[in-house]
């Protein structure tokens, strides 16, 4: 048997018009995320799940709800789906970094993995503890779909643990994922498979 997973990116935040980075910070949507978060809803209306998972950061929360309204299903809650800690650079930009910390930025940027910011989660943590949360939820719903809204760099790292892409290439294989677009990947025996990539859910 095999489960489809279908992750989706929480809606818009405050901080994305200034491309801040938001990993522990309860970030609130903007009122075009909590659009983003309708739209989705009547995607999963249009295209039903069997179960709905969820980061437990509210912006996540939030933008699975209509969703879950929509379908009458009560979402589950997984912390490992928690966006990364972005550490020092947590409510800023790179730019803002780079002006300070010009070297780290140069290394960071040509790996990413191997050179985190500092006092940021080590990214390889993030693709374990995010890829053995997928691993598990596709167990507990073997045969069905499930709709996983998460965060956009903890499913970056994720989908190259589960497709075998080097970690240090997330960021140029996976640019960004869309805000609540959709990402279908199929799941067997731990084993996953990329059917799509950033859906528009409109």
């Amino acid at each position: 048997m095999t489960t489809t997973l279908l992750l989706a990116r929480h809606g818009q935040t405050v901080w994305h018009a200034e491309n801040r980075y938001a990993g522990v910070s309860d970030v609130a949507l903007t009122e075009t995320g909590r659009a983003q978060a309708e739209a989705l809803g009547r995607w999963a209306a249009a295209h039903p799940v069997d179960a709905i998972w969820t980061s437990p950061v509210s912006r996540a929360v939030i933008t699975a709800d209509p969703a879950c309204r929509a379908l009458g299903l009560t979402p589950h809650r997984e912390p490992d789906l928690r966006e990364c800690d972005f550490g020092v650079v947590e409510g800023r930009t790179l730019a803002e970094f780079a002006a300070e910390h010009p070297k780290a930025a140069e290394a960071f940027r040509a790996d990413p993995v191997a050179h985190p910011f500092p006092g940021a989660e080590d990214p390889r943590a993030a693709a374990e503890r995010g890829a053995a949360a997928l691993r598990r939820i596709a167990a507990a719903h073997d045969g069905e779909r499930v709709l996983v809204v998460a965060h956009n760099t903890l499913l970056r790292l994720v989908l190259c643990d589960l497709l075998s892409i080097p970690l240090s290439e997330y960021r140029r294989v996976f640019p960004r994922l869309r805000n609540t677009a959709v990402s279908e990947i199929r799941m067997a025996r731990g084993a996953a498979a990329l059917l799509s990539l950033n859906v528009p859910c409109t």
